[in-house]
């Protein structure tokens, strides 16, 4: 995240959250219950660390047995949204969260009590919320938790009942009862799912918000107790994000359930650490990088999924704010294969990237803990014993570190864009432009060199013949038509929450008002769920006709004089072949548009050097229609362009709700 340093994003995730969060306009929502949430006021974060650790890890188990003892009801998934211990809580980088302490009390008072507030709030689902729902939130306490006497300003979040919002679960995909697996499709009907669902030929869709217009709210959805289900079967999982709240991601897996979860040390080192029962935290040396999300969940009927995310791993993520989620599950093979070496595909890659974040040692400890009976004893197993033939996304990592020489820049950032761009059948065809919408949650410092650049990549072109220009021509080229998505100031205003949901989102002053900063790229950020805002990060690229005069020339930007409405696509046969018509391509993902994220490149065609600041990770797959185009995009088209002299991105560290106390 460029411009940004740890404590100042860790700030202000948590002033994000603050206390005066409010209900939608359009709600007459009571408010609720607060959970408190931390941010040390010094770096005493690790002080008595292992002493506490000791002392919590106790209670956990403790409450998890008398949980278990207390009743023999089937599992709700209900019960997962609301933490039923408080371990240490454990984030990253330099951001501690806590959730309050909620075991102590009875739970079936607390069911009680939760009817009783639906009885007054919604009658008319009374009935229906005296049975198990997904993601109930409103089990919590409001007691502050100070852990290890630590000085820290706290701040407040409410925690509504998520029955309160119109949030569906619908889907035409359903858990199946023969040898055949049913297709998921991404259609809006509004069908009832189990909440373990299989998606064999993968699903993407949005997070449920509680703060959707109802009147919108009609695309499937997911929640994390969608993806996490049913906790009883999974029998191992290795789950990763740039922000986690321990406590309350433990509460979604059975308290026996091995997990290695990726995160990252304060000092960016290469550590490992036993911090719950039955979890290990990884982190990868990652000096001032930040760190990818993504979930792999082994069940005990030998399937496997496979998760990635926009969001991160906290209650405000799947709940307050939206992101984007893809979900496929893939079979276990009738028996493995022979491990390739050099293989280059979709489970190859994941390997790859699993290497990099230090999960193979934390794997091994994992054994030796006692965890002999894992699904997988080696990341390579991943290839070896699942059929991963129904996957046809492709996987787009960012690794942090200097890579030099094709076959390792072909791995990361942007190149490795325009890889996987180039395998989909998605490059831009000959007499054809290529139109970019990046949508993300933080703006980075750009340069026409490097908008160019990713530019290059994007449009499935190889960097070679790109660096072997001279590097003065590269730093003159205009901006290519490419529209930068970011909520103004006045959209972040009139949105649900204000200024209090504007805490993910990151732009400066001093990179708006640059010399050279591309401002007339800027378009409005606007949710198709209504008044929420996005913390999804995507890019919809398109292909339009462009004249016989620009052949041989550098693109050139549309923003001065494009039309309030360009998405006129034309359908174009990519391959040559009527089956493989491609109109574009969709990314979905960590990335940010920021060079950090994506990597800049530097040294010859022959031997080209890209250094990336950031683990990131997202997938990319071809667009065929219009239609698709639209189901895929989560913010409102054509994006409304910037007025200059009128709008203005929003401006965090400008906003008088996240000022300095």
């Amino acid at each position: 995240m460029d411009g940004f340093d740890d404590e100042e994003i860790a700030r202000a995730l948590a002033l994000s959250v603050r206390e005066a969060y409010k209900p939608s306009k359009t709600s007459d929502r009571k408010p609720e219950p607060k959970e408190i949430i931390e941010i040390p006021s010094s770096d005493e974060e690790d002080n008595n660390e292992d002493v506490q650790l000791q002392s919590d890890v106790q209670r956990a188990i403790e409450a998890s047995k008398a949980q278990s003892a207390s009743s023999s009801r089937t599992y709700s998934p209900q019960d997962s949204i609301s933490p039923t211990i408080s371990p240490p809580a454990i984030s990253a980088p330099s951001m501690l969260v806590r959730s309050s302490n909620a075991f102590p009390f009875d739970r079936a008072q607390l069911e009680r009590e939760r009817l009783e507030r639906q009885k007054r709030l919604r009658p008319d689902l009374v009935e229906a919320q005296s049975k198990p729902q997904l993601d109930n939130e409103d089990e919590e306490t409001d007691e502050n938790v100070n852990m290890n006497g630590r000085s820290a300003k706290r701040q407040r979040l409410s925690h509504n009942s998520s029955t309160a919002y119109h949030s569906n679960v619908p889907s035409s995909s359903t858990r199946p009862t023969t040898g055949k697996a049913p297709r998921a499709t991404t259609s809006g009907t509004q069908s009832k799912e189990p909440a373990d669902a299989y998606f064999w030929n993968g699903e993407l869709r949005q997070t449920a918000n509680k703060y959707v217009e109802p009147s919108k709210d009609t695309r499937p959805l997911f929640r994390l107790t969608d993806i996490l289900a049913p906790r009883d079967e999974i029998s191992f999982a290795i789950i990763s994000a740039y922000c986690v709240d321990f406590p309350w991601m433990y509460s979604f897996f059975n308290p026996s359930t091995p997990v290695i979860i990726v995160a990252q040390d304060s000092q960016g080192n290469e550590t490992m650490k036993e911090v719950l029962p039955n979890w290990i935290k990884t982190t990868p040396f990652l000096r001032g990088g930040r760190g990818c999300m993504h979930m792999k969940i082994f069940y005990k009927t030998g399937r496997l999924r496979v998760v990635v995310s926009t969001a991160n791993l906290l209650p405000i993520d799947w709940r307050d704010i939206e992101n984007s989620v893809w979900v496929q599950d893939v079979p276990l093979r009738p028996r493995p294969i022979p491990h390739e070496s050099k293989a280059n595909d979709f489970p190859a890659a994941w390997t790859r990237i699993l290497h990099s974040l230090n999960v193979a040692p934390a794997l091994i400890t994992m054994v030796k803990n006692g965890h002999t009976d894992l699904p997988i004893s080696r990341l390579e197993d991943l290839r070896r014993k699942w059929d991963f033939s129904k996957v046809k996304i492709h996987l787009v990592p960012s690794l942090a570190g200097k890579h030099e020489g094709w076959p390792k820049v072909l791995q990361s950032g942007h190149v490795a864009l325009m890889k996987a761009v180039r395998d989909s059948g998605a490059r831009t065809p000959k007499g054809k432009e290529l139109v970019l919408e990046c949508q993300g949650s933080s703006i980075g410092t750009y340069s026409t060199q490097w908008v160019n650049e990713f530019y290059c990549s994007a449009r499935g072109d190889s960097a070679e013949e790109w660096l072997d220009q001279p590097k003065s021509r590269r730093t003159k080229l205009p901006y290519p038509p490419i529209k930068i998505l970011f909520p103004s100031d006045k959209t972040v205003k009139e949105s649900a929450l204000g200024e209090q949901g504007g805490g993910t989102m990151f732009c400066r002053r001093s990179q708006w008002e640059g010399a050279k900063f591309p401002r007339t790229l800027f378009h409005d950020s606007r949710s198709k769920s209504g008044g929420v805002l996005m913390h999804s990060k995507m890019i919809i690229a398109t292909f339009r006709d462009t004249g016989p005069s620009s052949k041989g020339k550098a693109p050139q930007s549309d923003s001065e004089t494009e039309p309030e409405s360009d998405d006129e696509v034309v359908e174009v046969d990519a391959q040559g072949r009527e089956e493989d018509k491609v109109i574009g391509w969709a990314y979905v993902g960590s990335h940010n548009f920021t060079p950090s994220a994506w990597g800049t490149l530097s040294g010859s065609g022959f031997n080209p050097i890209l250094n990336n600041t950031n683990f990131e990770l997202g997938i990319v797959f071809p667009l065929r229609s219009a239609e698709e185009l639209e189901r895929v995009a989560c913010w409102e088209r054509p994006p409304r362009k910037y007025v200059l002299g009128k709008d203005e991105p929003w401006m965090q560290s400008e906003s008088a709700y996240f000022a300095e106390e």
